[in-house]
């Protein structure tokens, strides 16, 4: 171990060919830049195995599901509730019961890049995985509330696999016959429910940054339609675009300056 270069011992462990033994005996090691690549593996591991924790901590729900032989269950979980313009869009996903995805968690949470990661990882290994949206007019037409209900059930009959269970963030989708649960901070709790968050999340401001495109002048791709300084003064500015909610106060005080203007 000792004749071992440092090189050697970085690249050795890059590799992940060190066992834990292996590992504390780099502590005796007095090369300082073998007692750095070891505090660094020491944090390292201790991160890995908080990560999975984690993710075995937010398999609760899940586990007393399988208990009862249910086994296709349903992560669902929406996004854009708040914003002033876009759709509200929720996803539905299926993962296998083995699948462990590590640093899952409520998307909130999670960095822009890091949750672009993760959303490929869970496409990958889900058995199946949807989205439903209602566009400004359903929001308008049936509240902010209900629309994002009837995302969820559009994500949900959207799936290519029926589910025998929805674990479901803070709300109950309408129109099911399948049994759910209802989770407050689901996003948090539930490892189907937060990869359902994550791939949300993604799809959601990806369609913003398609629409900043449409639309310049907004600022869709920084603020993805929430209400930020910037995006109020544009809206007052250049008056509301056919994707801003028209029962939101502001985007109807908006349409409101607007039309004074154009008399």
């Amino acid at each position: 171990m000792k004749a071992a270069t440092i090189g050697e011992i970085k690249e050795r462990l890059a590799l992940g060919a060190f066992s834990e033994s292996e590992v504390q005996e780099l502590e005796q090691d007095s090369r300082a830049g073998v007692q750095s690549l070891f505090r660094r593996e020491l944090r390292a591991r201790e991160v890995h195995k908080n990560a999975i924790n984690r993710v075995e901590e937010m398999l609760e729900a899940e586990r007393s599901l399988w208990a009862r032989g249910l086994e296709l269950i349903a992560g669902v979980d929406e996004v854009g509730v708040g914003p002033l313009a876009g759709p509200v869009l929720a996803a539905a996903v299926i993962l296998p019961k083995e699948t462990r995805i590590l640093g899952v968690d409520d998307s909130k949470k999670l960095t822009h890049s890091k949750r672009e990661i993760l959303a490929v990882q869970i496409k990958e290994e889900a058995i199946t995985y949807a989205f439903g949206l209602c566009e400004p007019e359903e929001i308008d037409q049936h509240n902010i509330y209900q629309a994002s209900r009837l995302a969820m059930f559009k994500a949900v009959a959207n799936l290519k696999k029926k589910p025998q269970h929805l674990l479901v963030d803070a709300r109950t989708v309408p129109k099911t016959t399948v049994g759910q649960t209802n989770m407050i901070h689901g996003d948090a709790r539930s490892h189907s429910i937060a990869a359902a968050s994550i791939i949300a999340k993604v799809e959601r401001d990806a369609l913003m940054e398609d629409y900043a495109l449409q639309y310049p002048g907004y600022g869709f791709e920084k603020h993805r339609g929430y209400g930020t300084a910037a995006h109020i003064d544009a809206l007052d500015s250049l008056g509301p675009t056919p994707i801003h909610r028209k029962s939101f106060a502001p985007v109807a005080h908006a349409a409101m300056l607007k039309r004074k203007r154009d008399n």
